[in-house]
């Protein structure tokens, strides 16, 4: 048991550092509510599952070549400036008083995984965090232990994408609509400055080849 809860807190330490998922789930919280926070953070724990599966069966490699990390850099440099952008200028039309304006949970659940797919540095973290967390427990454990501490480690990270819902959600029913608006402003800064560092990254990787 004692295991088992380490690789819970092993999801929870790996959702938990501030990246363009958390920002986004804070704007949508503050914007429409806990249920578009969560999508959004459902959304990337879907990704992360994919690039799970892709270093449990071994293929990395595919997505681990130049040309495809070029591509993820820029197209998520694209994707994280728009929705910066976009939160920006939605950003003075939040009201504290008034109705949630409703987003579609598609639209947040595709916004987190796009987000968190096109994310180079996914790719690296689940490459070298699970790669490693892979390699030790087949060497101590059966693969049903695998399975069972792979599930534990998606715990960790449902549980940070619940606490991030609950607390952006919440900020709209303490904060006034300056300070809500000025939070929401601020997510907007933070996806732009990400996705700025995404985008020079890709010219670099794109120029050295």
């Amino acid at each position: 048991m004692g295991v088992f809860i380490s690789y819970i807190l092993l999801g929870l330490s790996l959702a938990a550092p501030i990246g363009p998922v958390n920002a986004a789930q804070l704007d949508r919280g503050i914007k429409g509510g806990f249920f578009p926070a969560w999508f959004v953070g459902l959304g990337a724990v879907t990704a992360d599952a994919f690039y799970m599966l892709i270093v449990y069966l071994g293929v990395v490699h595919v997505i681990d070549t130049p040309f495809i990390k070029t591509f993820l850099w820029l197209f998520g440099g694209f994707v994280l400036i728009y929705t910066g952008i976009e939160s920006m200028f939605s950003a003075k039309e939040i009201k504290a008083s008034n109705r949630r304006s409703v987003e579609p949970l598609y639209k947040s659940f595709f916004t987190g995984f796009i987000m968190s797919i096109t994310n180079p540095l996914t790719i690296l973290f689940w490459l070298g965090i699970y790669g490693s967390v892979l390699a030790k427990t087949a060497t101590n454990y059966e693969s049903s232990a695998l399975i069972l501490y792979s599930c534990a480690i998606f715990i960790g990270l449902l549980t940070w994408d619940i606490i991030m819902a609950l607390v952006s959600s919440g900020f709209r029913k303490i904060l006034n609509d300056r300070v809500l608006t000025s939070i929401a402003v601020i997510s907007g800064v933070a996806l732009i400055g990400f996705g700025v560092y995404f985008g020079w990254q890709g010219v670099l990787l794109l120029t050295n080849n």
